[in-house]
Parts: C-alpha cells; sequence; structure tokens
C-alpha cells in the first residue's frame, strides 16, 4: 500500500463523500443505492453524534477509499463504555491493501483514547474474508454468549 494513504476522522464538512462510500457500502450488502438517504442517515449521525466515521483518504488520486463506522454502547456491569464497530468497507480497488487493517488500528486508538472497554463487531457466517481479516487484528471470536435480535 502507497503511503499516500492516511486516515482521517470524517467530519459533517465531509458529509458527501462519506454519503458516497456508504452509499457502496450498503449495495454490497445488497441494497438498492439511495445516495439520498445515506446523506440523510449519515446527517443524523453527526447532528445528534451517535458515531464515529473514520475514513482512508488516497492523497495520491485525491479519493476517499474506506470507512469504518463506531456506534457506543455501554456496559452495566464493568460500567464502561465500548464500541460497537458496525461499518467496514474497503473499495474494491483496494482491497488486500492494508486498507482495512490501517481503519481497523484507527479505530482501537480511538476506542483506548476514549477508555473503552473494547470493541465488538459481527460479520456473516459466510464471510470468510472479513473473519480473517479481524482474527488476524486480535479480534476474539466469542464463544462465551449467543446472540439474539428482536425484529419490531
Amino acid at each position: 500500500m502507497s503511503n499516500s494513504v492516511v486516515v482521517k476522522q470524517v467530519t459533517i464538512d465531509e458529509l458527501e463523500p462519506a454519503a458516497a462510500l456508504f452509499n457502496e457500502y450498503r449495495v454490497f450488502y445488497k441494497q438498492d443505492p439511495d445516495l439520498e438517504g445515506a446523506k440523510a442517515f449519515l446527517l443524523e449521525r453527526f447532528i445528534h453524534r451517535d458515531s464515529v466515521i473514520f475514513a482512508a483518504y488516497d492523497n495520491e488520486r485525491d479519493q476517499y477509499i474506506g470507512f469504518t463506522q463506531l456506534y457506543p454502547t455501554f456496559s452495566s456491569i464493568s460500567m464502561q463504555r465500548s464500541w460497537i464497530l458496525n461499518d467496514l468497507y474497503v473499495k474494491q480497488d483496494y482491497r488486500g491493501q492494508g486498507v482495512g487493517k490501517l481503519l481497523l488500528a484507527q479505530a482501537k486508538t480511538y476506542a483506548k483514547q476514549t477508555r473503552s472497554k473494547g470493541l465488538g463487531l459481527s460479520t456473516a457466517v459466510d464471510n470468510v474474508t472479513a473473519q480473517h481479516l479481524y482474527e488476524t487484528q486480535g479480534f476474539v471470536k466469542d464463544a462465551d454468549f449467543y446472540h439474539y435480535y428482536l425484529k419490531v
């Protein structure tokens, strides 16, 4: 990977490129394209400070190439904040070049800076590429808890 790639926290001033990446991410997960919906969703996150977004930016090509989005959660037992790494996306042309690792490293650094208990994430059972990335970066598959979801 080129040294021209940097990871930075996204601000509301970068809503347009962040929304474009977010839209691509959703399409990757078989959702219909909806750039306006992506903008509105991320704008709400910025306004209410519901999430933190980090983006990988290629200075050489002057383009955003990936992002991760973290949502806060809290543990009553430990009385600490944790972060849910809900989204991680790297443009197709940049996959396998270490961009995902850079984004994960920034998420880990941010979790430490905010004195968090840790980072949690989930991924599809068949997404072995992502599972490999997460495991090589120190994430451990939960063997102690079942996770449930109630659709309302």
